[in-house]
């Protein structure tokens, strides 16, 4: 029999990849594509989930014929994907009757702050352990379900959108329950990804009825719930399909937890930190949801077939890497290869402070209103004080959630294990090593966000017996430790939370 393999959908706010490993957890195929960023206004992103779908399945077919393999020795299919992105989709079509509003998208501000208004921040904190932010699902869908009226798909269908969503005419989902839907024609989504929607109850492990009425979104139309790594399945591919065979979806966590899994930290107090379009630094706190008392979230890690939810805090840092697409979108850099010969080609950003608060700012502040801000220029200031600035702010919001999350879970890190493209640059992980004064240790595979979701399908369909094969898997690429005298930095770092406070609550007129 030929060899088999476990793959893996990533399908993230840039772009979406395909990612075959083998036993060993080493990458045997590897295939990517871009999707289009659409802007409509100031603080609104936009993704169109056709385009989405299109690029998932010639990813797919293309990682596959790169590496000389067929489906059929595919045992099985994890998805991983960006979280909170939102999509409303026809039932009976398939078809989106909007474009997805992702994640970054801030046009329910408003709403927010009138739930913010009526007290109500805290009852929805304690059911679903997030702040309330236009970040998560429940505003998105909302404000779909209000506003793509014009859309609709069909000009013989009389009925209101809201209507059709009570009829069960209407589907809604994070992208994981997209993709899950495309592959296998089954409404479904995972524990992880339903944590982020802020209308699923992590304690009782349910859709929450007053949430649902809260936002109007009819129980008719949200995805059932199941584990990360389903022994039951989440379906099969169709044999008739696009792949031409039949292939186990067994697997969806979503991208930070898949990361989480990936680093292998399935147990209490092991940390991890992802850096792609923003960071995401998360804490395995084990079966109990601990309660945040420092602007970070509760959220559920993952769950495996038959046993009991493992909780983590995070902190959720809105841009990081697109801080660095943003110097290239100015002309400043080339590539992001670039930064670090720039950072390291001056000694210090010359007193210049680089807020990247393009989509507000995130974990520990939740300003929804603040934005990018640049302070501490001269005449002097040259692009390579930007850059290093930039690298640093990176590094500055990973020490806030840091802090942060030390003061919550009790737990002093000490190693912190790190992912995602942005640590290929040694010195950004030198620089974090520095600033969070903290060993920083980084995998020989970076790409720990598909390594876990295939990691959970694999389990589930018993391709690997258990996590402690995976914690076999798990292999160092190079360990930083603090070069920087710790008082220097913390001066640094004191100027930083000057410059935070003026970014703050600035787009008064979005």
């Amino acid at each position: 029999m030929s060899d088999t393999y476990v793959g893996a959908i990533d399908q993230g706010t840039t772009g979406t990849r395909f990612m075959v490993f083998d036993h060993a957890g080493q990458v045997i195929a590897n295939a990517y594509e871009k999707h289009e960023q659409i802007y409509p206004n100031p603080g609104w992103v936009e993704h169109d989930p056709t385009e989405i779908w299109e690029n998932t399945k010639e990813v797919v077919l293309a990682g596959l014929d790169d590496a000389g393999l067929s489906a059929d020795q595919l045992e099985a299919i994890g998805i991983t994907n960006q979280r909170e992105t939102t999509i409303v989709w026809d039932s009976e079509t398939g078809r989106p009757v909007h474009n997805a509003l992702v994640w970054q998208d801030r046009r329910t501000t408003d709403r927010v702050e009138e739930i913010q208004e009526a007290d109500k921040v805290e009852w929805i904190r304690e059911k679903t352990g997030l702040e309330c932010d236009a970040y998560f699902s429940a505003t998105k869908t909302e404000w779909i379900l209000d506003n793509a009226e014009p859309l609709k798909l069909s000009a013989s269908r009389d009925q209101d959108l809201r209507d059709r969503a009570r009829s069960g005419d209407l589907l809604m989902g994070t992208i994981d329950s997209w993709l899950i839907y495309n592959l296998t024609g089954n409404h479904i989504t995972d524990v992880t990804n339903a944590s982020r929607t802020m209308l699923y109850n992590i304690r009782e492990m349910e859709w929450d009825d007053e949430l649902l009425a809260e936002f109007d979104v009819p129980e008719e139309m949200v995805p059932e719930v199941r584990p990360s790594s389903d022994e039951a399945f989440y379906g099969t591919t169709d044999a008739d399909g696009f792949l031409g065979a039949e292939v186990p979806v067994a697997g969806a966590l979503g991208d930070q937890q898949a990361a989480m899994f990936g680093q292998t930290c399935f147990d209490k107090g092991d940390a991890k930190n992802t850096y792609g379009t923003g960071s995401f630094y998360l804490m395995n706190t084990g079966n109990e949801a601990v309660k945040s008392d420092h602007g970070l979230l509760t959220t559920i890690g993952f769950q495996l077939s038959g046993e009991p939810v493992q909780y983590a805090l995070e902190g959720s840092i809105f841009v990081t890497g697109a801080a660095i697409e943003w110097l290239e979108d100015v002309d400043l850099i080339n590539n992001a290869a670039q930064t670090a010969e720039l950072a390291r080609s001056v000694d210090s950003t010359d007193g210049v402070y680089m807020v990247p608060a393009f989509t507000g700012l995130g974990a520990p502040h939740w300003d929804g209103r603040a934005r990018g801000t640049i302070v501490g220029m001269t005449r002097g200031t040259r692009k390579e004080h930007i850059v290093r600035a930039t690298l640093e702010a990176i590094a500055y919001q990973t020490r806030d959630v840091a802090e942060a999350m030390e003061a919550d879970s009790g737990v002093e890190t000490t190693s912190l294990r790190v992912d995602g493209g942005a640590v290929k640059n040694n010195f950004l992980c030198q620089l974090q090593s520095d600033i969070i004064q903290t060993e920083i240790a980084r995998p020989e595979v970076d790409e720990t966000t598909a390594l876990g979701s295939a990691y959970a399908a694999g389990l589930a369909v018993g391709y690997w017996d258990s996590v402690d094969d995976l914690r076999k898997n798990w292999q160092i690429d190079r360990e930083f430790t603090p070069e920087k005298d710790a008082a220097e930095v913390d001066a640094m770092y004191d100027r930083w939370d000057d410059a935070v406070e003026r970014s703050l609550d600035w787009a008064t007129e979005e």
